[in-house]
């Protein structure tokens, strides 16, 4: 934690410099930020000031004082989705909102776009439609291009291009020493694929140039099913993710949601087709188990409208993630396992609890073997992303609901460990702080992390006073 003391001189300093980009407790534009965030334990941290740079110049001007300070700590947020406490915002110190740094520049010949990294996903979409083009980005709209691609990111395009961070072409990023630069293929290559997967330890991206993807319409829509028939549900799922010849225009989430006060479950699969088809075989297993409703959801829209998700009210959140293979039979016993362990627990009314199992198959992993550093490949065999949530709205729920997902979540891996269908691998975006997701990465990869760290932030500032996302060690 900062010390308040040498927050108030950060803060008093950075305004001199910035003036009116700095804003404290009381003011609108901190306020702004304050009720932003998509979880209720970022927006309860209070920060001594919000800095809100416009450009790439100022957050080098924020970082040339930041890091002169001592105990001057201080946070990254682009548009603030990720549960934990302090993953984008801090207590006592400085929180940077690049929220302001949010355009989209299409290149002339369409095949390039340049995106500020507080951009939600949604205004990228929407900025492309028009050119039948859009980027390898979030699927939910409200996400912030910056956190998704420096954690990896998974799109709806994934099966076709690989990682979102596969599609970036050049980062703009602030060093510790407050240089601007571009990191790419020719210029800074070893930071280029660094940032490729290794989150916020190198430095602060203030723009990602991506190639663009060509587009037509996709079908959207969701399936409500009983929990009666989560066997045969799963078993679609794992059949599409270990297809030998995977569907790449197929995009899956089946969350299996636990509901504490009925002490049942629902299944919801939010089947996705990146092509203008309402009943591509892909799904034809799935589509024949019995749905609770009888009124389609199916639809073909654009992707900037399947993108936008109605807002929610701002609750508690938890994430923890796991990999597993891609096998009928064992999503089934990772399920029954997790609805034994659930049962055995005395669930709060006010906790909700979810399963999503996403395919995570060779076609998309293998797609940037060797240029990133989340250390997939085609090796891994076909597999299964977990998203294992959790919210609650009571605050007296939080110390039961964040000890739930640890005990779920090791159950699932002890079983899929026993039956040798655990995977390595840990997605950033989906992981809860106490889970080694630079470690899944593998030892030369991490290894390759700690080098780059140590070259373009010598005195370890993205170490020591970022205390926020997930950090190298020694």
């Amino acid at each position: 934690m900062s010390s308040p003391y040498y927050t108030i001189s950060c803060c008093s300093q950075l305004s001199g410099a910035l003036g009116s980009k700095v804003s404290f407790p009381g003011d609108l534009a901190y306020d702004q930020t304050e009720t932003s965030y998509w979880s209720k334990q970022e927006a309860l941290l209070t920060p001594s000031c919000v800095v809100k740079p416009e450009t790439a110049a100022d957050v080098a001007t924020f970082t040339s004082i930041v890091t002169k300070i001592t105990n001057c700590n201080f946070a990254i947020r682009t548009q603030g989705h990720a549960p934990t406490a302090g993953a984008a915002n801090i207590q006592d110190g400085v929180t940077l909102d690049l929220t302001s740094l949010n355009t989209t520049t299409l290149s002339e010949d369409h095949s390039v776009v340049s995106v500020e990294v507080g951009s939600a996903w949604v205004d990228v979409y929407r900025t492309l439609n028009p050119f039948n083009k859009t980027v390898n980005g979030g699927r939910n709209g409200a996400v912030g291009v910056g956190g998704v691609t420096l954690g990896g990111g998974i799109s709806y395009y994934s099966p076709q291009v690989g990682w979102t961070c596969d599609t970036v072409i050049n980062f703009e990023v602030v060093l510790a020493s407050s240089e601007v630069v571009n990191a790419n293929e020719t210029s800074y290559p070893g930071l280029f694929r660094a940032l490729k997967g290794g989150g916020n330890n190198f430095g602060i991206v203030t723009r990602i140039d991506f190639e663009t993807v060509s587009i037509e319409e996709v079908r959207g829509g969701h399936l409500f099913q009983s929990a009666d028939y989560v066997e045969s549900i799963l078993t679609a799922v794992a059949n599409i993710a270990a297809a030998k010849e995977y569907d790449i225009h197929a995009s899956i989430v089946t969350s299996c949601i636990f509901n504490s006060t009925s002490k049942e479950w629902i299944i919801l699969s939010i089947p996705i087709y990146t092509l203008p088809e309402f009943n591509p075989p892909v799904y034809n297993e799935l589509f024949s188990i019995p749905n609770i409703t009888t009124e389609s959801t199916a639809s073909i829209v654009n992707i900037s409208t399947l993108a936008a998700e109605p807002p929610i009210a701002q609750v508690y959140q938890a994430f923890f993630t796991s990999t597993y293979a891609a096998s009928a039979e064992l999503l089934v016993d990772l399920f029954n396992v997790a609805n034994n362990t659930v049962s055995s627990m005395q669930v709060p009314a006010d906790v909700t609890w979810s399963l999503a199992f996403e395919p995570f198959p060779t076609v998309f992993t293998q797609k940037g073997e060797g240029k990133n550093v989340l250390g997939t490949s085609k090796a891994d065999g076909n597999g299964v992303v977990l998203l294992a949530s959790t919210s609650w709205t009571d605050p007296s729920s939080t110390a039961f609901a964040q000890a739930m997902g640890p005990k779920i979540v090791k159950a699932m891996d002890d079983t899929a460990a026993n039956a040798g269908g655990l995977h390595r691998f840990k997605y950033l975006n989906y992981a809860d702080p106490n889970q080694d997701v630079l470690g899944s990465y593998g030892d030369e990869n991490l290894a390759f992390l700690r080098a780059t760290s140590r070259k373009y932030d010598p005195q370890g500032v993205f170490q020591k006073k970022v205390p926020g996302g997930f950090k190298l060690g020694t």
